[in-house]
């Protein structure tokens, strides 16, 4: 019998036309789906009526899933950006949308080994003494193989899928429709005002970071750098020759991925390691260096064997000015210390109040996100319900009137909201508020600045 032909990605559906109406095709269902759910809603029984609209968040996230397979590039982003919205979404359907993380046929060699001649200049066999044809990874904008360089040098080659950057552009001017559809859910069902705006310019801006490979190797340098003297900590190299705007190589780091090291059997004591490294070196970048890697993506991390920390694509990165840094520093140690007149003054320098506003609301939602860290005993992660922690912050906001938000708190907070959802899964109790503030007194040592520098 022969063996089942292995999945491969269709061909990216490209072509403004088509693109438009497979978005169009897909909002019209998830709306239709909607109408229809609304208009026999009366005539359900109560406990009938939440099933049902479960149900049916359940089937428009399979069909998003579907055509997020065939679209790819922008149209992934969302759906993996919106998979980590849990004040959006209901958790089932998360559950529905994670499957794009890690379920992503590659493309066809063909076209890759395509794409890598036309940025390079030279064919995969000359310019590598072996590149596997088969990709071990793939992702919504590229694809991941492994290879070897002339010198004998293990490599992994991420390749940009060819026509990728023509369809982001394309989908970023229709993807409104459906972004407005989805964000209805967060109305509905988790009782969320969502700002559809601040998700599209997030997807904006990070599909234009991501696209660019070159950006992203200046980012692995910069890390490579900061975490220079961590020998706990490994960060990939990059090998100029051997890349470009749309074809990145960069040294292999061999490790188990978050997943594995979450799995049945797997003991506690590393699972407790990697979750207070991922939290120090986490605040380190927030403190410390002013520089954060602001996707959370459970597959952008490995540990090794030693154990040590892997970190891996850089497409996403956040450079806070040094006074935000500066500012976010102060703000965790005036949080430590009770002192309310430091963290407003905190607030005002990172724009979220103006001078001589009322602080409370925002102390008030700091006090709630920050719980964790501020109780002096050891803290089960399971203590703190996100959940209902959201729903009070939302109820703050709205009774502040909290609406001006500047761009690095929501950077910030979607990589603390990946930071919260590891530190539950890895199930480590441990005094949170001991380490973190080892995290802020690090960070204003005076070595710490001058290692910034």
């Amino acid at each position: 019998m022969a063996a089942p032909k292995k999945r491969e990605a269709p061909k990216l559906a490209r072509g403004r036309a088509k693109r438009v109406l497979k978005v169009g095709t897909l909002t019209t269902s998830v709306g239709s789906s909607y109408i229809w759910q609304a208009l026999k809603r009366p005539f359900l029984p109560k406990d009938k009526r939440e099933r049902e609209l479960l149900d049916t968040h359940i089937r428009n996230a399979m069909r998003i899933v579907e055509s997020s397979k065939e679209l790819k590039g922008a149209f992934m982003k969302l759906v993996q950006l919106l998979s980590m919205r849990d004040d959006i979404l209901p958790q089932e359907a998360l559950d529905v949308l994670k499957v794009v993380q890690s379920d992503v046929p590659p493309m066809s060699y063909a076209d890759i080994r395509q794409q890598v001649e036309a940025e390079l200049g030279a064919s995969t066999e000359k310019l590598f003494a072996s590149f596997e044809t088969e990709a071990f990874a793939a992702a919504s904008l590229g694809q991941v193989h492994r290879a070897q360089t002339k010198s004998g040098e293990a490599v992994v080659v991420k390749v940009q899928y060819p026509g990728v950057e023509e369809t982001v552009e394309q989908d970023l001017k229709n993807l409104k429709a459906l972004l407005h559809t989805v964000t209805l859910i967060g109305r509905d069902v988790m009782r969320q005002d969502i700002d559809q705006s601040e998700i599209y310019e997030e997807l904006e801006a990070r599909l234009h970071e991501e696209l660019d490979y070159v950006n992203e190797a200046k980012n692995i340098g910069l890390f490579r750098r900061m975490f220079a003297a961590d020998d706990e900590v490994l960060i990939p190299r990059v090998y100029p020759k051997l890349s470009s705007r749309r074809v990145l190589t960069m040294s292999e780091i061999i490790g188990y991925r978050f997943a594995e090291v979450l799995a049945p059997g797997v003991e506690q004591e590393l699972r407790d390691w990697v979750c207070i490294k991922y939290f120090r070196v986490f605040w380190r970048q927030v403190f410390e260096f002013g520089t954060l890697h602001t996707d959370p993506h459970p597959g952008n991390y490995l540990v090794t064997y030693h154990p040590k920390l892997g970190i891996l694509d850089f497409g996403s990165i956040r450079v806070f000015p040094e006074p935000i840094r500066k500012a976010y520093l102060d703000l965790a140690d005036a949080m430590l210390r009770h002192e309310d007149a430091r963290v407003a003054d905190a607030l005002v320098r990172l724009g979220l109040i103006d001078a001589g506003d009322d602080a409370s609301g925002w102390i008030a939602i700091l006090r709630i996100i920050f719980e964790p860290v501020l109780v002096d005993r050891e803290y089960d992660p399971k203590e703190f319900d996100s959940l209902s922690r959201a729903m009070e912050i939302a109820t703050i906001k709205m009774e502040h009137r909290l609406f001006k938000a500047p761009g690095h708190p929501t950077f910030l907070g979607r990589a603390m909201v990946g930071l919260d959802a590891y530190v539950k899964q890895f199930g480590t109790v441990t005094n949170w508020h001991r380490l973190f503030q080892g995290a802020v007194a690090r960070s204003q040592k005076p070595e710490a600045t001058s290692q910034k520098s």
